[in-house]
């Protein structure tokens, strides 16, 4: 048995595929409207309309709306780069096969993951500067320090654009989605993106900290509410690991699957 050695990528061979998914993109801006409609839908629906209910969150103390935008800043981010590494990628490699007629150019499949997760990751910055505007229009950020979002939303993207791709080596078909979204919906829901860490019982917190939504949040909420600490250093280290082990992962898996 042949082992095929996966080849160093370069910057420049990875923007190649970068520029090429650029191109399909530039012709409707409604991948990006698509991306921001449902976040401002929960922005105003929960965030908003609940708000109004709530209050000031205990604890917090300050508008629910203000605490709530920061966390769908973040699930902006995330969603948008794990949808087109996982979804689009799926299509590519699955229905359109387009990696087969990129793979006898001088890009790698290294080169591949590479410019499919820096594509995801511009499109998220993309999005969540869309969504940052609709905050500021909406009167909801309260320090300047919110503009510490755009950054770590980068690196929301790279995190969750990694594993979207790594997951993807592992799907059949596309209602294998579905048991992605088991996992999606839930951590949206319950990784502290309406309401604090501090409504878990004791026991619960340690496994909620773990989720990657829940240190994604941390990293734009805490900027966003004026709160700069050490602490902060946690969901980086968290996302730059997490997001490395998801490029290993992905990218040996598509090297055997494209290239044996």
């Amino acid at each position: 048995m042949t082992t095929v050695a996966v080849p160093a990528w370069t910057v420049r061979r990875a923007l190649a595929l970068v520029e090429r998914n650029f191109m399909i993109y530039r012709r409707s801006v409604t991948p990006l409207l698509n991306a921001l409609v449902e976040p401002i839908l929960y922005l105003l629906s929960i965030g908003v309309g609940v708000g109004l209910l709530v209050g000031t969150v205990p604890g917090v103390e300050v508008p629910y709306a203000v605490y709530v935008a920061p966390a769908i800043l973040a699930t902006t981010a995330m969603n948008t780069a794990f949808n087109q590494t996982s979804f689009g990628v799926f299509a590519r490699l699955k229905i359109e096969k387009t990696y087969e007629a990129i793979l006898p150019t001088p890009l790698s499949v290294t080169d591949i993951a590479v410019g499919e997760i820096s594509s995801a990751m511009i499109n998220a910055l993309l999005t969540s500067i869309g969504f940052l505007v609709v905050m500021a229009v909406s009167g909801l950020i309260t320090s300047a320090w919110v503009l510490l979002a755009l950054p770590a939303s980068v690196l929301i993207s790279y995190a969750f654009a990694a594993a979207g791709l790594a997951i993807t080596t592992y799907l059949r078909d596309f209602p294998d989605f579905q048991y992605v979204q088991l996992f999606m919906l839930p951590m949206y829901l319950f990784a502290t993106t309406f309401y604090p860490l501090s409504v878990y019982p004791e026991a619960l917190r340690p496994v909620v900290r773990a989720l990657p939504l829940y240190q994604s949040i941390e990293l734009v909420r805490e900027p966003a509410l004026g709160r700069l600490g050490w602490d902060l250093l946690i969901p980086v280290v968290y996302l730059v690991a997490f997001g490395s082990i998801a490029m290993y992962v992905a990218t040996r898996r598509m090297t055997r699957a494209m290239l044996r």
